[in-house]
């Protein structure tokens, strides 16, 4: 069986349901396997637990100056 993983920051429940959905139908697509043999998993990272360039997410969007 297929296994999509998606790792992120916080996302509402709308957001990991439509993951979910567009994830399985896109793949479904590409591969040619049906869609029910797909499995999506969604891990939250806290922004304190992920960085970029030596700076954690909180840092990055306190300091973020568009």
């Amino acid at each position: 069986m297929p296994y999509i993983s998606i790792e992120s920051g916080r996302l509402t429940a709308e957001q990991k349901k439509k993951l979910i959905k567009q994830l399985t139908v896109t793949a479904s697509e590409i591969t040619h396997i049906p869609a029910q043999f797909f499995t999506v998993t969604i891990k939250e990272l806290p922004d304190e637990n992920f960085g970029i360039g030596g700076k954690s997410i909180n840092e990055i969007k306190r300091d973020y100056r568009p």
